[in-house]
């Protein structure tokens, strides 16, 4: 008996060490595109989320609030709802404005990790930013995420006067899940005759059938993997990815006319998941009339400015890009 347990663990122990190599060599596999610069300790981690347990339990671990940049405020609003306000010292008022949402696959994220990105566009372009800290799919579906943002843009219109703002001069931008939620906030905005001058989309989630593709053709492998898309469309739409939606906004994507939408930028790597279905969307844009800039990077995964904001050139030049596009924009009057 011993000795076949003894059998049973060595098998087991090899199997177990076989399984690990065949990761090993994968990971490896789906980095060999990435270029030395972009190259990031996270992209070896083998991290997906794939469930409410892991939801619920990352949202037990508190995450630390990113440095703001130097010069600016910023002060925590109480909802519904919630918003955090940045503002620049040198502001000439009235301003533009921006209305960041945070990424995080609909189902994870807080505005405080993003104080980098929102102070800095508000340092820089020298207007206001609002960031919206929205309810996650996970206990709420949508649409109640999407209307939190849709709110704190009416807020926003709201309180241009308090807050010196030009209401001619605001401005969605997001990333990842807020990409696409930005997305449809812009659909919502024309539909509702809210008046939204731009749209800054980095690497929006904007299709929920890239989940039912088959081939994603070496893109989705680091970062923010198909496994993950799955589970962040099932949260937020409250059932299978690729099922009929009649809901208006629900997946901007499937929006047949988008002519009057806000001009576009678009920002995306080509080995991130959602690169086919942004280059589609930015395509449709145009052909609408929509003026979209669309900017697509060489070995850049999903969420790579985040980790290399401030060192990889390319990452640089991307952020730089997306700031130039909101700065012709909204930063000074037309």
């Amino acid at each position: 008996m011993k000795r076949l347990l003894r059998g049973v663990a060595l098998v087991a122990g090899a199997a177990l060490v076989a399984a690990g190599v065949r990761t090993v060599l994968a990971k490896r596999r789906a980095i060999g595109p990435v270029p030395a610069d972009l190259r990031h300790p996270v992209l070896y981690a083998p991290f997906q989320i794939t469930s409410r347990t892991m939801v619920r339990a990352m949202a037990r671990i508190p995450l630390p609030a990113g440095p703001v940049e130097a010069g600016v405020t910023v002060d925590r609003r109480p909802g519904p709802p919630e918003v955090f306000v940045y503002q620049p010292s040198a502001r000439a008022l009235p301003s533009g404005a921006v209305l960041y949402i945070h990424g995080g696959g609909f189902v994870i994220g807080h505005p405080s990790t993003y104080h980098p990105i929102c102070s800095r566009i508000a340092a820089d372009l020298g207007v206001l930013v609002v960031s919206v800290n929205y309810r996650k799919a996970v206990g709420h579906p949508f649409p109640a995420g999407l209307n939190d943002c849709f709110d704190a843009l009416t807020w926003i219109h709201a309180q241009a006067e308090a807050l010196g703002v030009d209401p001619s001069r605001i401005a969605v931008a997001g990333d990842s899940a807020g990409g696409g939620l930005a997305a449809a906030v812009a659909q919502m905005a024309c539909d509702r005759d809210v008046p939204l001058a731009f749209q800054a989309l980095i690497y929006p989630m904007l299709d929920d059938r890239t989940v039912l593709r088959q081939d994603h053709i070496g893109t989705g492998e680091l970062v923010w993997t198909p496994a993950s898309n799955r589970f962040g469309w099932t949260a937020y739409l409250g059932h299978r990815p690729g099922a009929e939606e009649p809901r208006p906004y629900a997946v901007p994507a499937r929006r047949e006319n988008l002519k009057g939408l806000a001009p576009a930028w678009i920002g995306v790597g080509d080995l991130d998941l959602f690169h086919a279905e942004n280059v589609e969307y930015a395509g449709r844009l145009s052909l609408s009339g929509v003026p979209t800039d669309l900017v697509v990077v060489p070995g850049m995964y999903h969420g790579a400015d985040n980790f290399l904001a401030d060192r990889a050139p390319s990452m640089i030049t991307f952020r730089d890009s997306m700031l130039a596009a909101l700065r012709k924009a909204i930063a000074t009057r037309s």
